[in-house]
């Protein structure tokens, strides 16, 4: 089948041909008969019951400084197409909360991946909550005093924004440090959102894993192990990407989130496991399909494709 796809990211033209999830799924598109069509979420709008976008169709190509040729700009009526995706970067703010209610407008009908409505309620840092088990001890509040009495019960502790993302904000405080004070009020001048913070995890230097799950089964995973010198493992802050396997914990993991991720319609997510604890399930903008396919040849971009046509052929 041939599907009208439109992506709605960031610009497609700054994006990295050898690092970004959303540019592997263009092309991958491509690949399989789809044409592709490309907008920003400040050019999408509600207007007199329509939601509407203003891009242009493109054509993708991994060549270095010519990755992306545009047609002419169009503003088009979401619900033509067969496949809306939701990609672009957090900070999931209210402006990002908006782009789904309005996505939610046009889906079922036009299929968006990830399901608006779950992504919304579903961030990365909130939904592992529903898995006490399997993460490190865990606290999200507000009041210093609260922050003060987690690091004096655990040590160590990772605090970071609650809807942060690429490792932004992440700060790692030991015990006795003098800039718990300091950093609290430094991001309670900057918003009214709460911080999260959890038990730091020393086997973090040798990894944090992003494990990429399709339709909520695993499909393979990378390890990302952060510089020497620093806490955060992103590959947006120099993180280096390796070739590594699953464990049994992390298949357990994995068979756990299954059936929520399957019911809720998070076809395409990415969780975070340190030293067999679950941190984080991305469900706004995954990355790590690139790297994994680098390293073990697995094509998580077809299986996505794959994924998403059983379920329009299955209507």
């Amino acid at each position: 089948m041939s599907l009208y796809v439109a992506l709605q990211m960031d610009p497609i033209e700054n994006v990295s041909i050898t690092g970004d999830s959303t540019f592997r799924i263009g092309l991958e598109a491509e690949a399989r008969g789809h044409r592709l069509f490309q907008y920003t979420p400040d050019n999408l709008r509600y207007d007199e019951g329509r939601v509407i976008a203003k891009g242009r169709p493109i054509t993708l190509r991994r060549e270095e400084g010519n990755h992306v040729s545009f047609g002419d700009w169009a503003e088009v009526d979401l619900s033509e197409f067969d496949v809306i995706w939701l990609r672009q970067d957090p900070p999931f703010d209210m402006a990002y909360v908006t782009s789904t209610h309005l996505l939610d407008r046009v889906h079922p009908d036009t299929l968006v991946v990830n399901d608006p409505f779950w992504v919304r309620n579903s961030p990365e840092k909130l939904m592992v909550l529903d898995f006490p088990d399997l993460t490190p001890p865990t606290m999200i509040a507000r009041d210093p005093a609260a922050f003060r009495d987690f690091r004096a019960k655990h040590g160590e502790i990772i605090v970071k924004p609650l809807y942060g993302n690429g490792g932004a904000g992440v700060f790692h405080l030991k015990p006795g440090d003098p800039n718990l004070s300091s950093l609290l009020e430094t991001f309670a001048g900057i918003n009214r959102e709460p911080m999260i913070a959890q038990k730091y995890l020393s086997a973090v230097v040798e990894g944090d894993k992003r494990i990429i799950l399709v339709d909520g089964e695993p499909v393979g995973a990378i390890n990302r192990v952060p510089q020497k010198g620093e806490t955060r493992s992103n590959m947006h802050v120099g993180g280096r990407a390796e070739k590594v396997g699953l464990t049994e914990r992390e298949h357990e993991i994995c068979a756990r989130l299954t059936p929520v991720l399957k019911e809720k319609g998070l076809l395409f997510t990415g969780i975070d496991v340190i030293d067999g604890w679950l941190t984080e399930i991305n469900v706004t903008s995954p990355t790590g399909i690139q790297e994994l396919e680098r390293f073990d040849g697995i094509n998580a971009a077809e299986a996505i494709w794959v994924a998403i046509e059983r379920k329009l052929a299955s209507r």
